[in-house]
């Protein structure tokens, strides 16, 4: 099964992500109007619905989730034996690589794509059992209707768990850039794509 996911996603890869506000260009006088004008339409396309993270603290998904940060997204369920625990093996051992400055400036994300079994308690264990029940990695499930709705935003939805994508997704929010990290991207080279987004910060 992992294989043909990955087969897949191969195949795929090179589509580039469909989020309305990825084309949005960077103002280069970051004026006041036109930056509250992309957060309004950032706020608008991803939402506010609540997720629930793996301690059972509801979330609003644009402003306490992706909201002026870098992020790295997964999808997950936590009943998976075989994709799931190795993609969070793999993102622990990115975020190993990474210096302790970049990792504070990393928001990880793992949602799940089956919140009627995922449970925030679930995810929780899950978490910990793959070491990553830890600061600055959110574990999100939820009523599933919002699950879905956010997943479908970030173009990751599926009505069957076992063919869920194992692409992550990267972006630095706050610059409106957006890119998909196949699965056969090695644990350095997503590490180095996730250095550039922290750098775009310090870009004038």
């Amino acid at each position: 099964m992992f294989t043909q996911i990955r087969n897949l996603l191969a195949r795929s890869a090179a589509i580039a992500v469909t989020f309305c506000i990825a084309s949005t260009p960077v103002v280069a006088d970051n004026s006041t109007d036109d930056t509250a004008d992309a957060e309004a339409k950032a706020r608008d396309y991803f939402s506010n619905v609540e997720l629930i993270d793996q301690n059972g603290q509801s979330l609003k998904f644009y402003d306490e989730v992706l909201k002026d940060k870098v992020v790295v997204i997964s999808f997950i369920f936590t009943n998976c034996q075989s994709a799931c625990p190795l993609m969070t093996r793999n993102l622990t051992m990115i975020r190993d690589m990474l210096r302790e400055d970049e990792r504070r400036a990393i928001q990880f994300v793992s949602i799940s794509i089956d919140p009627l079994r995922d449970t925030p308690s679930a995810m929780k264990e899950f978490a910990q059992k793959h070491d990553a029940d830890i600061e600055g990695w959110l574990w999100l499930t939820g009523q599933p209707d919002d699950v879905d709705y956010v997943t479908k935003r970030l173009g990751s939805y599926t009505d069957d768990p076992e063919a869920h994508t194992t692409t992550l997704l990267a972006a630095n929010v706050r610059k409106a850039h957006w890119t998909k990290i196949p699965p056969n991207v090695p644990p350095n080279g997503v590490a180095a794509r996730l250095r550039l987004l922290v750098e775009e910060d310090a870009a004038p």
